[in-house]
Formats: structure tokens, C-alpha cells, sequence
């Protein structure tokens, strides 16, 4: 059949509507659909494709798929446990306010208040300074360069010039600041006379980048914290770190060695910055805490308002905050993931093995990740459960496909699956969707 009379071939509008089945759907929905499947139906016919359903299956497709929720929850089997692809930090379980709430309305004096109230105190007591929210750390950088240093220097060491994800790159955020970016050093040596000799009248900010998504190993150098903190002091010119995954638990004895952020403040850091939704656990946001001036300066700035957070993101910042300060580390999923020990993940991993029926499954020693940018090079011991078919790449996509889906990995012709980043309330669904393979 020529393409001429496939085209002619198509049904009018009018004949479609007659014949799908949309309940509950507005015609002018259906209509606008039944349109748009047809121009994509002669956009295929001309290119030579050919989809195979009939038009009135397409749209009803369409239909459902616009009544289904997109975001959607799915079991992390990775084994990566701030997974950038899935959310990154997982969230403990979250009663939103339905209805209205007081965001803006301070309850004791009945006149308006301010959002950031809701995380302020919280702030004060974990880290013994002053912090606000924006909406990621991208902006928390943003912020504070515009700020404290636009039309002026800022000093950074070249090393530190990275690309925090996304293609996002620290001096193009420098550049939109309006800051003005005077490298010092080598890309693996910079001293602290570096950054004395680089000073001039013009210098209003001495920065520091933490590469919590890289390390560099070899012939390096970069002055301590409290060499660059009094170096500040003595010119009079603050001290701003980026510590990038906001790492405020010790996790040394877990194997992740990253900075703590009241460390920084105690080597003397006038403000720092750093992630919500990677080793703090919550949900996106930026946080910037420090000299009680600084952050009042940043609270100010007209940015900040452009640049704050919704009451829903408030929420869960508030109750991850929480539980942080009063070391309830269970109710923080990505903290608990990490914290688990091998032998506690093998004890998982064996009973949910051994339920499987008619699924050639076994476990094996393997490494988790933290992934999202934070701990590169840095790996925790776990075991793995190893499923062995005939066709692991169609498994994987089976598993996609589950309800909910199941995100496994693929590594050298097998199907792997980590249950540290698989909640225990999700165990029998993952049960399930494996034994669906079988």
C-alpha cells in the first residue's frame, strides 16, 4: 500500500470519538488527543514507520496513561544510596498538611511571620550559627556570591573549580552572581600565600570548594581550613566553604569519610553551604549557615525570596532536621541504609533468597555506593542477591515494568540486586516482582 493510501486510510476525528471508550474523561480532552495521535500517525506513515495499533487503542493508551501519577514510587535495588536518577536521599514517611497552614502566620502574636521560622531554631541547635533554605545548592552558592561579592573579587583556588552535575560549573555560577572569579594556584597545589598574594582591595570573599564529587590523589596540596580562616580574619575578608553533600553526622566509622559541616564552622568558615537531599537526608534544598551578620545579609537579598522553598519542601526539611538533632538516625532512610552492616544485609538478603520459589537465586559479596555527587571512591560492604536467567537484560526491563517498579543493575551478565537501599517495608513487594521472573 502506498503512502497516499495509508494517509486516506486514517479516520476522521468524528469516527474515532465514536468508538473510544473514555469514561470520565472531557471531550474536549479526548478530542485534542484523537488529533494528536493522528498527527503522529501521518508523521509515522511518511517516515516509514509503522505503529501497529489501531488509532482508537492509541488514544485510550494515551488517556490512561494521563490519569496515572508520573512520579512514582519505586524500590531502589541498586545498592546506590542517594541514587541522583531516583530522588537521591530517600524520604522516611511524610504527613503533608492538607489544607492550609501557618507558613507565614506566627500563632503566638496572630500576625504575619516568616517561613523560614520552621527550620530556624532547628538550625541554631544542630550547627550553633544561623542557617536558611533555598532550593538547591546551586542557588545557596548563588546567593551568597551575589551577596557578599557581586561587581568584586573572589578568590578560589583552581582546583576547586568544578562541575557540581548537570553541567552545572562553579565560575558559570560565579559569572551569573556578578562576582568576579581570581584563580590562584595549580590545578593540584595551592598554597595559603596563594591566596595572600592574590588579595587586593577589590577581594571581598575568600572561597573554598569542597570536591565532594571527585578526588584528586598524587602531588597535591591545599592550605587547612584554619590557615585560610585566619588569613580572613587578619584582612578582614570572610571565609566561604562549599561543602557540597552536607554531611552532618560523623559516618567515619561506616567507612564515608566526609567533612562535617560543624567542623568548618569550628575551623573558623564564616558561612558554608551544602545539599538537602544528599548526606543530610532530605529533601532538595540548599542550606547556608554561619555568622549570624552574613546569613541576616542573605536573608535580605531579594534573591532569597525568588530563590525559597515550598511549604511542602519546608515540611520535610523540618522533620528531617528534627530527627537529626534528637539522633533518631532510623528515621533518616539514607542515613539508616548507610549505617547497616554487611552481616545485617546478608541476614536480609538470605531470608528473602530463600523464599523464592523456582528462581536460580544466590547471594554474593559485593560493594554499595552513596552516589548523588557525595563520597567518590568510597564503598560499603554488602551482599548482593544474584539472579542467573537466560536473559538478564529482559529481566531487568520485566522488573522496570513491575507495580511498583523494581530498579535492579545489570554488571557482567547478571542481574544484581542490593538490599541496603530496599526499605524493609518493601521486601515482600520485591518478593514478589522477583518471583514473578520464575
Amino acid at each position: 500500500m502506498s503512502e497516499s493510501q495509508k494517509l486516506r486510510e486514517l479516520p476522521a476525528v468524528h469516527e474515532v470519538a465514536e468508538r473510544v471508550k473514555a469514561p470520565g474523561i472531557p471531550r474536549q480532552l479526548v478530542v485534542a488527543e484523537i488529533r494528536r495521535t493522528l498527527d503522529d500517525a501521518r508523521r509515522e506513515i511518511r517516515s516509514g514507520a509503522n505503529h501497529g495499533l489501531p488509532i482508537e487503542a492509541r488514544v485510550e493508551r494515551a488517556l490512561a496513561a494521563l490519569e496515572r501519577p508520573s512520579l512514582r514510587r519505586v524500590i531502589n535495588a541498586t545498592g546506590v544510596v542517594l541514587h541522583t536518577n531516583l530522588g537521591r536521599a530517600p524520604l522516611g514517611p511524610l504527613s503533608t498538611c492538607a489544607g492550609y497552614s501557618n507558613l507565614e502566620y506566627d500563632l503566638a502574636t496572630g500576625r504575619r511571620g516568616k517561613r523560614d521560622v520552621h527550620t530556624g531554631a532547628l538550625f541554631e541547635r544542630l550547627f550553633g550559627v544561623p542557617g536558611i533554605a533555598v532550593n538547591n545548592n546551586a542557588a545557596a552558592i548563588y546567593l551568597a556570591l551575589h551577596e557578599l561579592a557581586a561587581g568584586h573579587e573572589v578568590i578560589v583556588s583552581r582546583g576547586e573549580l568544578i562541575e557540581i552535575g548537570d553541567g552545572f560549573r562553579i565560575p558559570d555560577i560565579m559569572l551569573r552572581s556578578g562576582a568576579i572569579l581570581r584563580e590562584v594556584g595549580a590545578t593540584n597545589r595551592t598554597y595559603i600565600g596563594d591566596y595572600r598574594a592574590a588579595i587586593t582591595d577589590r577581594t571581598r570573599l575568600l572561597l573554598r570548594v569542597h570536591p565532594s564529587n571527585f578526588r584528586m590523589q598524587g602531588f597535591t596540596a591545599r592550605p587547612e581550613l584554619e590557615e585560610m580562616a585566619a588569613l580572613g580574619r587578619e584582612r578582614g575578608i570572610p571565609l566561604y566553604e562549599d561543602l557540597g553533600s552536607g554531611c552532618v553526622v560523623d559516618l567515619r566509622a561506616f567507612g564515608i569519610d566526609e567533612p562535617v559541616v560543624s567542623d568548618s564552622l569550628r575551623a573558623g568558615a564564616d558561612l558554608v553551604s551544602f545539599s538537602g537531599d544528599k548526606l543530610l537526608g532530605g529533601p532538595q534544598a540548599g542550606i547556608l549557615a554561619g555568622n549570624s551578620e552574613i546569613v541576616a545579609r542573605l536573608r535580605r537579598n531579594p534573591m532569597f525570596r525568588a530563590l525559597r522553598l515550598d511549604k511542602m519542601i519546608y515540611q520535610a526539611l523540618e522533620s528531617t532536621l528534627r530527627n537529626l538533632l534528637l539522633e533518631r538516625w532510623d528515621r533518616v532512610p539514607a542515613l539508616r541504609m548507610i549505617r547497616q552492616t554487611d552481616a545485617e544485609i546478608r541476614e536480609r538478603a538470605g531470608r528473602l533468597v530463600n523464599g523464592l520459589r523456582g528462581l536460580d537465586a544466590h547471594l554474593a559479596p559485593g560493594q554499595s555506593v552513596i552516589g548523588g555527587g557525595a563520597t567518590p571512591e568510597q564503598s560499603l560492604a554488602t551482599w548482593l542477591i544474584v539472579i542467573d536467567c537466560a536473559d538478564e537484560t529482559a529481566a531487568e526491563r520485566r522488573l522496570r515494568e513491575n507495580d511498583p517498579p523494581v530498579i535492579a543493575r545489570v554488571e557482567e551478565k547478571r542481574l544484581l540486586l542490593d538490599l541496603r537501599t530496599v526499605l524493609p517495608e518493601e521486601e515482600e513487594e520485591l518478593a514478589a516482582a522477583l518471583q514473578a521472573l520464575s
